[in-house]
């Protein structure tokens, strides 16, 4: 190895992958690229050793941040809207299935199994609004999907989910549910507000050194499962919240946006929602996996 220089320290720490220990293909795909990147990263910057002490500090207390509740490193994910982009990655749209989008850091395994039209809600709210979820699941060609599962959640009105909320009953606007023969789902829940990320610790000091806000718009969270068909996690968005154009986390999409109409007496609700969702069939060693 020769000397270090500014031109050549990419090209010397890039030729050491793989030197003293087997790595694959793909290792040395993503590290090649980030060493790539993150050196291109320092040198268009000029970044200064104050400043790379200071990064160290940061992801330091990010981790000690980090509890059974709060994963930081994915809301600082969320914050660079990295998140987002390596779901789009993930699960790209191929043949006219619904878009998925960030699962979040709320999700709790193991809600309620509820029958089709029950309600989520086991507190009420002043100044709630009741709202009917329904919809159809399909497959691509159109045709229904009987049996599958809907796993659904929310904030409440005061803005909080209820594992971040001790006032809450336990998983508290949480529920599954099975669509039918024709592929219909139905659920009661209330109306979601915009609400806050978390914005103090590190995912504050991202969002004020990005000179960002840390609102989300009102929205619905659904993960749908089948067997054979590729699991879809996704949300619905009110079409009349607040921060719908400027998301703290750059989540919304077009096709994800849900009108919250008046509903019809007879629901029950003040609110009603028709949200069609179409999931992609799993890749073939994948449905294998399933039976």
């Amino acid at each position: 190895m020769g000397k270090v220089t500014l031109e050549n320290i990419t090209d010397i720490v890039t030729a050491s992958l793989g030197r003293n220990g087997e790595i694959d293909a793909r290792q040395r795909e993503i590290m090649a690229a980030l060493l790539r990147h993150l050196h291109g990263f320092a040198k268009e910057v000029r970044l200064q050793h104050h400043e790379f002490l200071a990064a160290c500090d940061f992801l330091a207390r990010a981790g000690q941040t980090c509890d059974d509740k709060r994963q930081e490193f994915i809301l600082l994910g969320d914050i660079l809207g990295v998140e987002v982009l390596v779901d789009m990655l993930t699960n790209a749209v191929e043949d006219g299935e619904s878009e998925s989008t960030v699962l979040g850091p709320f999700y709790r395994g193991n809600p309620p199994v509820l029958p089709k039209g029950a309600s989520t809600v086991q507190k009420a709210f002043d100044g709630q609004e009741t709202v009917y979820f329904e919809g159809t699941i399909r497959d691509a060609a159109g045709q229904p999907i009987r049996g599958a599962i809907l796993d659904v959640w929310e904030d409440a009105p005061n803005g909080l989910y209820e594992n971040h909320d001790p006032e809450q009953p336990d998983y508290n606007l949480r529920g599954r549910f099975e669509t039918d023969e024709n592929g219909h789902y139905a659920f009661r829940a209330i109306r979601p507000v915009p609400y806050p990320i978390p914005s103090d610790e590190t995912a504050g000091e991202l969002l004020r050194y990005m000179g960002h806000h840390p609102n989300r718009p009102g929205h619905m969270h659904f993960m749908i499962a089948r067997d054979g068909y590729r699991t879809l996690i996704s949300q619905v968005y009110d079409s009349s919240s607040d921060w719908l154009d400027n998301d703290s986390v750059f989540a919304v999409k077009d096709s994800l946006v849900g009108e919250f109409r008046p509903a019809d007496p007879a629901l029950g609700t003040d609110l009603h929602v028709t949200f069609d969702f179409v999931l992609k069939a799993a890749a073939a060693e994948d449905a294998i996996a399933a039976e």
